[in-house]
């Protein structure tokens, strides 16, 4: 995770953000080479933005920290547009010290979302999700057992339960209750199939007996009481199987870039995880 520095950073002179490791500005013309970089913005952040792509150019030897200073000057909504920021640079955890290098595709985002008969184990799609069809994916002849996880988007949500998930602000109907109407999901797709398919491996490096894993997540609208993600284990015989489906859910959440609109009468907004969900790329915001 990346996060930005105090005032200080900034030229009096330009007001414009420094290169870390020259002291420079980075957008003050200088005899270094520059360097263009494909930015992604995801979630709140493109919302902050007003764009879901964007192409700059750094000098040679800046990090991903100088990246982020240089567009928080630029969009002074993008500090407060989440919690947290994390980077991932082709696809791959970032921290805020990473060098870029030219055409490197960097995204930003807040906290946290090859099979049988054509369809992958892991997938991000906008198509309605079929239990059937996630456990088709890892049923053979010789696993007597799947077990398979759907997440259903919830109606109502009581706001004291403590795994709710909600702005301070929200205050619920007369009983407590959070009324959604339905929710958006949206994710850096390419690289959270990535994701998705390290934590099928962790979980069968956690109980070599699953011989395959599937999870899919779907994103867009996604009405209440439809699946917005399904998970599928199988194995010979069914013990660690249950587990294994709670330990994949548990780590979608925390380090898979999907990311949760809830909107309902009390208005809409992006459901952020914990920023020490993912406590390896975490660095606290001031």
């Amino acid at each position: 995770m990346v996060t930005y520095e105090n005032p200080d950073v900034y030229t009096e002179m330009t007001n414009q953000p420094t290169n870390q490791s020259t002291n420079q500005p980075i957008n003050q013309p200088t005899s270094q080479p520059a360097l263009d970089v494909q930015v992604r913005l995801f979630a709140s952040l493109r919302q902050a933005v007003g764009a879901g792509t964007l192409t700059r150019s750094l000098p040679v030897g800046a990090t991903v920290a100088d990246l982020v200073q240089m567009l928080a000057a630029e969009y002074p909504g993008l500090p407060s547009a989440a919690g947290a920021i994390y980077a991932a640079v082709n696809r791959v955890y970032a921290n805020e010290a990473t060098v870029l290098q030219p055409g490197d595709e960097v995204g930003l985002f807040p906290p946290v979302s090859g099979g049988q008969a054509g369809s992958p184990l892991f997938e991000i799609t906008a198509a309605p999700l079929s239990l059937d069809d996630v456990a088709g994916r890892v049923a053979a002849p010789n696993r007597g057992a799947v077990t398979v996880f759907a997440g259903l988007v919830r109606g109502e949500t009581d706001l004291a339960n403590p795994y709710a998930a909600a702005p301070p602000s929200v205050s619920g109907d007369e009983q407590g209750r959070l009324r959604t109407d339905y929710l958006e999901y949206e994710a850096y797709a390419e690289m959270a199939e990535e994701v998705l398919a390290q934590i099928g491996a962790e979980v069968q490096e956690r109980w070599p007996q699953i011989e395959v894993v599937s999870i899919v997540h779907r994103i867009g609208r996604i009405e209440v009481g439809e699946p917005s993600v399904v998970i599928a284990v199988a194995a010979a015989h069914r013990k660690g199987t249950f587990d294994a489906c709670s330990y994949a859910i548990e780590r979608l959440k925390a380090v898979v870039p999907i990311w949760k609109k809830e909107v309902g009468r009390d208005g809409q907004w992006w459901v952020e995880g914990p920023r020490e969900a993912n406590p390896a790329q975490s660095v606290a915001l001031p």
